[in-house]
């Protein structure tokens, strides 16, 4: 009898510590479940391909691995660790005070060679097909920041083949006979050429970039057109958010708690439009297929303004090298015997990233 009530009492000990494991796991599952149903993914990203190289993996993990509230205290771990340490994270880091520079921009990762050659073999073939199409391919590759504002990186180190990229890459477009334009000494001779706490042009440097590229064009398209543009600026300077602030995590971190924002004016060109009923736009002759700068840095409308024509933009947040010109590949029927010019611009960065899987895709189809 005396040994009967310890066993008792273990047994609903054990029961408890079940119930309460069996309540923390269905609550994990449930979490997991909603988060997964919230989870918004193309019908591309579910193909075979996205599970091999990843992608499709670290979309789940990222849904699985945010815990509730976990966005307030990565939050305020990155300030503090900013405002104590001086520390931007593993992505971003600061040259003089105020200037911030994306960490991959100055390193090169594992089999950039490779990747950089199986670029070089996608730009022979796509320029080889626009101009089986008649259409004039002219590449326009966007300095890293660490090149144009070298003199604000106080200190940090590019890596040497980092360096070298760029007259590798100019150098194979120079043997395949593609149009080019290298915008390195006009940008840098600029004071400030891309934003301080971001990644892209800055107006000044948005413009010496048109300006750079535009006369090639004209000679092609026989001169300016008549497109008329209006261009409106902002009464005083307004506080821009920079994407790496955001990438170091500090987006909604307090003034100070933060690298200081910059103040830009801000400037809007649009294409002007007398509102009649005749008031048709004519067929597409330019194309910018870009990545981001081609959003973020207003390169489309500029570039409009000094053509005199509006400018079909297919950049795209995150399209790198090949994003947007796959996309303007593969509607050829929208423009195929109206389109005389494509502009290919993305970030030198992007030249030796690892090649992905719809450059994989296009390189054997290629073949």
């Amino acid at each position: 009898m005396n040994q009967a009530a310890p066993d008792t009492e273990s047994a609903a000990g054990h029961r408890a510590s079940a119930l309460v494991l069996a309540l923390i796991m269905a609550l994990g599952f449930a979490w997991g479940v909603a988060r997964l149903a919230g989870l918004r993914m193309a019908p591309s990203e579910w193909q075979p391909a996205t599970w091999v190289d990843g992608h499709a993996g670290k979309l789940v993990n990222a849904a699985l691995g945010t815990l509730p509230g976990q966005a307030s205290v990565d939050r305020w771990a990155a300030a503090l660790r900013y405002r104590v340490l001086g520390d931007l994270g593993t992505q971003v880091l600061e040259g003089c005070p105020g200037w911030l520079f994306y960490r991959d921009g100055l390193r090169v990762p594992a089999g950039h060679a490779e990747a950089l050659a199986q670029r070089v073999q996608l730009m022979r073939h796509w320029s080889e097909r626009l101009r089986r199409s008649g259409v004039q391919l002219l590449v326009a590759t966007v300095p890293d920041k660490s090149r144009t504002q070298a003199r604000q990186l106080c200190g940090l180190q590019v890596a040497p083949a980092a360096l070298a990229r760029w007259d590798r890459w100019y150098a194979a477009l120079q043997s395949a006979g593609v149009a080019h334009v290298d915008v390195r000494a006009q940008l840098a001779s600029l004071p400030q050429a891309f934003f301080r706490t971001d990644v892209h042009m800055a107006p000044a440097g948005a413009q010496r970039f048109v300006d750079s590229v535009a006369p090639a064009l004209l000679a092609w398209l026989g001169g300016p057109g008549a497109q008329q543009f209006a261009t409106t600026t902002g009464q005083s300077a307004e506080p821009r958010m920079g994407d790496l602030i955001v990438l170091a995590g500090l987006g909604q971190a307090p003034e100070g708690w933060r690298p200081p924002l910059e103040r830009i004016i801000p400037e809007h060109i649009e294409a002007k439009r007398s509102g009649g009923l005749l008031d048709d736009t004519a067929p597409v002759e330019v194309l910018l297929a870009g990545d981001s700068n081609g959003l973020r840095s207003g390169l489309a409308e500029r570039l409009g303004r000094s053509l005199g024509r509006e400018v079909w933009n297919l950049s795209q947040d995150g399209g790198y090298f090949s994003g947007a010109m796959l996309a303007a590949l593969e509607r050829e029927d929208r423009w195929r015997g109206h389109l005389k010019v494509v502009v290919w611009v993305f970030s030198e960065l992007s030249l030796s990233m690892p090649v992905s899987a719809d450059e994989q895709r296009a390189w054997a189809a290629a073949q």
